[in-house]
C-alpha cells in the first residue's frame, strides 16, 4: 500500500508538472563501437548488427533521429570532458584519461615526452594544478532550476582533486561516480571490487553497498538507483537530467549472466558472449529507463540523447567496414552511435547523415532546456548545438572537426581534422599524412596524400591553424629538445 500511495504521489505530481522545461536523460556507454548493436548505422546490416540483441536502441532510433556519423575522440575522458563543457579537447587539454593525481598513463617513451596536459582533469575551482576550470553542463542546468543526477562512471578529474566528485561539477545526486575510469569488477558478489583479484582498490566503484553479495550486475544496480532519483525529482516536481553513464560495455569483461547463455548457445567465443551480454544488458538499462518515463507520464516531455564515448577497443570483434579500434585516430576509433528523441521535435525513424561531434552535447542540450550560456562559461565553447538538425535542417558543410591526442599510450601522437568528405591524419612522430575520402572509403584503405596535394595542403594548413588557436600541446622529441612540429609547419 505504501509503495502504491508513493507511485500515485509521484504521477500525480508529474501530471501537474509544468512542461516548460524538459526533462532530459543522456545516456553515455563506455566503449561502445559503432556496430556493436542490432541498429545499423551503416547503409546497410552488418554481421555484428545481426549478432547482437539491442531492442530498446531500436525502439528509441525507430521514435528518433539516427546520427550515421556522430564522433568523440577516441578514448573516454577527452570525450566527457568534451560533452561535460563544449571544448574540443585541443582546448581543454584533457587528452589522456585521468586516474592519479598528476600521474600520466603514458608509458616511457625512448623518443617522445607527452605535455604538460591537464592530467588531473576539469574543476569549477581556480588554481588547482594540473586541472582547467570550466563552467560544467549541470551547473548552468541546476541554475535553470533542475534536478542534476549523475548516475555511473564519472572520469572528469583525478584522485584527491575537486573534479573527481561529480556533485563538484554542478550535480545534485552522485551515484556511483568517482575517478576511474572502469570498474573493479561488474559483480555484485565481488562487491563491484577488484580485490578478488588484486590488491589495488582504486577502481571499486563506490555507494552502491546495498547490492554488496548479492547477484545484482553493476548495469542493473545503477539503473535501479537511477530511475529512484528520477521518480524522487518527478515527485518533487522538479525538472531533471539524468546523465546515466553507464562503466558498461568497458573492461573488465565479465558476463551478465541474465543474457550470456544463449550466446553461447548461438555458437559465439567465450569472449563474444561475454561482451554480447555486456551490451544486452546495457540495452535492457535504456529500455528500463524509458518503461519508466512512461510510468511516471513524463515520456512526452523528456529528451533522450544516447551516445557512446569512443569505439571499440582492441579486444573485441573489428567494427568493420571501419578501420581501426579505441585510441586509434582512423574511424573505428572515434566514430559513434548517437541517437536523439525529442518530443514534438524529431520525426519517426529519421536518418541524419551530417557529422557532429561530442562537444555539440554542451550546446545543443543548454539550448533544448532554454538556458543561454554564451557569456556565462568560464571555458570558450567549440561545440555547435544540433537542434537544427533534430529539427530536420541542413547542416554547414565546412565545418571542421579535430581530434588531438600528443600520447604514447597505446598509440604514437596524432592530431587530425575532418572538412566535408575529407580526413587527414597528421602522425607527429614521423611527420606522415594520411588523406582519405570517407565518402568513397569509410574503411580509410586509400591514402590520397601523394595524388591530391593542394587537399594535403589544404587541410594540413587548417589543422595546424585550429591547433594553434585553440593552444593544443605537443609532445617533445627527446633527441632535439623541441616539440615536434604540426602538420604543416616546424613546430614553432
Amino acid at each position: 500500500m505504501k509503495r502504491l500511495l508513493c507511485l500515485l504521489a509521484v504521477l500525480t505530481a508529474a501530471a501537474t508538472s509544468p512542461a516548460a522545461q524538459p526533462n532530459i536523460v543522456f545516456f553515455l556507454v563506455d566503449d561502445m563501437g559503432w556496430q556493436d548493436t542490432s541498429v545499423p548505422f551503416h547503409t546497410g546490416t552488418t554481421e555484428l548488427n545481426r549478432r547482437y540483441r539491442t531492442p530498446n536502441m531500436e525502439k528509441l532510433a525507430a521514435g528518433g533521429v539516427k546520427f550515421t556519423q556522430a564522433y568523440a575522440s577516441a578514448v573516454c575522458s577527452p570525450s566527457r570532458v568534451s560533452a561535460l563543457t563544449g571544448m574540443n579537447a585541443a582546448r581543454h587539454n584533457v587528452t589522456n584519461w585521468t586516474l592519479r593525481k598528476d600521474v600520466s598513463p603514458d608509458p616511457a617513451d625512448k623518443r617522445v615526452q607527452p605535455p604538460a596536459w591537464n592530467v588531473n582533469g576539469v574543476c569549477m575551482d581556480a588554481g588547482v594544478a594540473g586541472t582547467m576550470k570550466v563552467t560544467p553542463l549541470p551547473a548552468l542546468l541546476r541554475e535553470a532550476g533542475y534536478r542534476t543526477i549523475h548516475a555511473g562512471k564519472a572520469h572528469f578529474g583525478a584522485v584527491s582533486t575537486p573534479g573527481e566528485n561529480p556533485l563538484n561539477l554542478g550535480f545534485d545526486v552522485n551515484i556511483a561516480g568517482h575517478a576511474a575510469g572502469g570498474p573493479g569488477s561488474f559483480w555484485g558478489e565481488k562487491n563491484y571490487s577488484a580485490a578478488w583479484r588484486s590488491p589495488e582498490r582504486i577502481w571499486d566503484v563506490p555507494g552502491l553497498e546495498k547490492y554488496h553479495g548479492t547477484d545484482t550486475y553493476l548495469t542493473e544496480a545503477i539503473t535501479i538507483e537511477a530511475i529512484a532519483a528520477v521518480e524522487k525529482a518527478v515527485a518533487d516536481r522538479k525538472p531533471f537530467y539524468l546523465y546515466l553513464s553507464h562503466y558498461a560495455v568497458h573492461a573488465p569483461f565479465e558476463k551478465d549472466p541474465r543474457f550470456y547463455q544463449k550466446y553461447k548457445d548461438a555458437g559465439l567465443k567465450e569472449h563474444e558472449a561475454v561482451y554480447a551480454s555486456m551490451i544486452e544488458g546495457m540495452d535492457k538499462s535504456l529500455g528500463d529507463v524509458m518503461a519508466a518515463l512512461q510510468r511516471l507520464g513524463v515520456d512526452g516531455n523528456t529528451v533522450i540523447v544516447f551516445m557512446s564515448d569512443n569505439g571499440s577497443p582492441q579486444e573485441n570483434p573489428r567494427n568493420l567496414p571501419l578501420r581501426g579500434h579505441k585510441l586509434r585516430p582512423y574511424e573505428g576509433g572515434t566514430r559513434v552511435p548517437l541517437l536523439a528523441k525529442v518530443p514534438g521535435v524529431t520525426a519517426a525513424a529519421a536518418v541524419c547523415p551530417a557529422p557532429v561531434i561530442i562537444e555539440d552535447i554542451f550546446p545543443t542540450l543548454l539550448e533544448l532546456a532554454g538556458v543561454t550560456w554564451a557569456g556565462r562559461t568560464e571555458q570558450k565553447v567549440d561545440g555547435v548545438s544540433f537542434l537544427p538538425l533534430l529539427k530536420g535542417a541542413g547542416s554547414d558543410p565546412a565545418r571542421p572537426f579535430v581530434w588531438h591526442f600528443p600520447h604514447t599510450y597505446g598509440q604514437t601522437p596524432f592530431s587530425a581534422i575532418r572538412v566535408g568528405d575529407w580526413k587527414l591524419i597528421h602522425h607527429h612522430v614521423t611527420g606522415k599524412l594520411e588523406l582519405f575520402n570517407l565518402a568513397n572509403d569509410i574503411g580509410e584503405a586509400k591514402d590520397l596524400s601523394a595524388s591530391e596535394p593542394e587537399k594535403t595542403r589544404t587541410l594540413a594548413a587548417e589543422l595546424t591553424r585550429l591547433l594553434k588557436e585553440r593552444g593544443a600541446l605537443m609532445p617533445v622529441d627527446k633527441t632535439t629538445g623541441k616539440v615536434f612540429a604540426m602538420a604543416d609547419d616546424g613546430g614553432d
